[in-house]
């Protein structure tokens, strides 16, 4: 019996078309240790490994979602990321990644702490509920929205904490957390990707941060 190599199953061409995966990848060095928290499939990590030759490890809570991964052959614990990240010596990491995952925590003080506890660096991905897509519909259709950025019916939502670029930038200042950099995108899929906008909490979909403690 002829065992395929589980790398080849995953779409690497339809992850590295996703903008925050590719703006993650341009962010991230070669060869640097990164922890990629939520991880569901591992499709990430996997890029990151392929591309960049990181060492990674993922964290993941759905049970489905680790065999997968293992399945790819990546390194994943199960974990429940409201619990932090004890299992992770302080600054072990160079990188450490949270993609899409900030609404659905309950603490996220704590996790973001702990992300900069471990990394020395930490990368925040989430979707901007100040984008005018959001406004305008909630505008006219009084009702929460549904769109790519978050698609449910409000009692089906993941997400408990809707927030939007203003809401974090001040967050980071009211924790002493330092932004290193930042980056905005219309869609996860096409769309316009831009760093420098007058109104990015209007006019962005998504927002990206990489940030750091102390500095």
């Amino acid at each position: 019996m002829t065992v395929s190599d589980p790398r080849k199953t995953i779409d690497v061409e339809a992850a590295v078309n996703r903008n925050d995966y590719r703006l993650i990848l341009d962010i991230v060095k070669e060869g640097c240790q990164v922890l990629d928290l939520g991880c569901g499939n591992g499709h990430l990590l996997h890029l990151l490994r392929e591309e960049k030759g990181i060492k990674g490890y993922g964290v993941e809570l759905a049970e489905d979602k680790i065999i997968e991964c293992v399945e790819h052959g990546l390194s994943v614990f199960q974990g429940n990321l409201d619990e932090g990240l004890r299992d992770f010596d302080d600054q072990s990491f160079d990188y450490v990644i949270l993609n899409q995952t900030l609404p659905v925590v309950h603490k996220p003080p704590y996790l973001v702490e702990e992300m900069l506890r471990v990394g020395k660096k930490a990368v925040i991905t989430f979707p901007n509920f100040g984008y005018w897509g959001i406004r305008w519909k909630f505008l006219l259709g009084g009702k929460m929205p549904i769109t790519e950025s978050i698609p449910y019916e409000w009692y089906s939502t993941p997400n408990i904490h809707n927030l939007t670029l203003h809401d974090f930038k001040l967050f980071c200042r009211r924790f002493g957390i330092t932004v290193l950099s930042s980056v905005f995108f219309s869609a996860l899929q096409d769309g316009k990707i831009f760093k420098h906008a007058i109104f990015p909490n209007f006019t962005a979909a998504y927002g990206l941060y990489v940030v750091t403690k102390g500095e």
